[in-house]
Protein backbone atom coordinates (compact mmCIF):
# COMPACT_ATOMS: atom_id res chain seq x y z
CA UNK A 1 0.00 0.00 0.00
CA UNK A 2 2.77 2.44 0.91
CA UNK A 3 4.56 1.80 -2.37
CA UNK A 4 1.39 2.53 -4.40
CA UNK A 5 0.77 5.64 -2.29
CA UNK A 6 4.27 6.90 -3.11
CA UNK A 7 3.79 6.12 -6.81
CA UNK A 8 0.73 8.37 -6.82
CA UNK A 9 2.55 11.07 -4.83
CA UNK A 10 5.48 10.97 -7.26
CA UNK A 11 3.12 11.92 -10.11
CA UNK A 12 2.45 15.21 -8.40
CA UNK A 13 5.90 16.13 -7.16
CA UNK A 14 7.75 15.02 -10.28
CA UNK A 15 10.30 13.45 -8.00
CA UNK A 16 11.67 9.97 -7.78
CA UNK A 17 9.56 7.56 -5.76
CA UNK A 18 12.67 6.50 -3.81
CA UNK A 19 13.15 10.06 -2.57
CA UNK A 20 9.73 10.31 -0.87
CA UNK A 21 9.91 9.82 2.89
CA UNK A 22 7.27 9.91 5.63
CA UNK A 23 8.83 13.08 7.05
CA UNK A 24 8.50 15.11 3.85
CA UNK A 25 6.11 18.05 3.99
CA UNK A 26 3.32 17.74 1.45
CA UNK A 27 3.31 21.39 0.45
CA UNK A 28 6.92 22.45 0.96
CA UNK A 29 8.84 19.31 0.01
CA UNK A 30 6.49 17.75 -2.53
CA UNK A 31 5.26 21.10 -3.81
CA UNK A 32 1.56 20.24 -3.85
CA UNK A 33 -0.82 23.17 -4.05
CA UNK A 34 -4.25 23.01 -2.40
CA UNK A 35 -5.76 21.92 -5.71
CA UNK A 36 -3.03 19.30 -6.22
CA UNK A 37 -3.71 17.95 -2.74
CA UNK A 38 -7.43 17.56 -3.39
CA UNK A 39 -6.75 15.84 -6.72
CA UNK A 40 -4.14 13.62 -5.02
CA UNK A 41 -6.67 12.62 -2.34
CA UNK A 42 -9.18 11.83 -5.10
CA UNK A 43 -6.60 9.61 -6.78
CA UNK A 44 -6.05 7.80 -3.48
CA UNK A 45 -9.81 7.27 -3.15
CA UNK A 46 -9.95 5.78 -6.65
CA UNK A 47 -6.87 3.62 -6.27
CA UNK A 48 -7.73 2.19 -2.86
CA UNK A 49 -11.54 2.15 -3.30
CA UNK A 50 -12.16 4.34 -0.26
CA UNK A 51 -13.96 7.61 0.33
CA UNK A 52 -12.85 10.46 2.53
CA UNK A 53 -15.78 12.12 4.27
CA UNK A 54 -15.13 15.87 4.32
CA UNK A 55 -17.22 16.30 7.47
CA UNK A 56 -16.03 13.22 9.34
CA UNK A 57 -12.41 13.58 8.25
CA UNK A 58 -12.29 17.38 8.38
CA UNK A 59 -9.87 17.50 11.32
CA UNK A 60 -7.56 14.88 9.81
CA UNK A 61 -7.63 16.51 6.38
CA UNK A 62 -6.89 19.95 7.78
CA UNK A 63 -3.93 18.53 9.72
CA UNK A 64 -2.26 16.87 6.73
CA UNK A 65 1.26 18.20 6.82
CA UNK A 66 3.54 15.30 5.95
CA UNK A 67 3.55 12.19 3.82
CA UNK A 68 3.30 10.22 7.07
CA UNK A 69 0.12 12.11 8.02
CA UNK A 70 -1.43 11.22 4.66
CA UNK A 71 -0.42 7.58 5.07
CA UNK A 72 -2.04 7.48 8.53
CA UNK A 73 -5.24 8.92 7.06
CA UNK A 74 -5.17 6.33 4.31
CA UNK A 75 -4.54 3.53 6.81
CA UNK A 76 -7.49 4.64 8.93
CA UNK A 77 -9.76 4.07 5.91
CA UNK A 78 -8.26 0.76 4.91
CA UNK A 79 -9.32 -1.03 8.13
Amino acid sequence: MEEKFKEIAARYCKGDIGEITDEMAIREDLGLSSLDLMTFLGDLEDEFDIEFDLEEDEQKLSNLRTVGDALCLLNSHMG
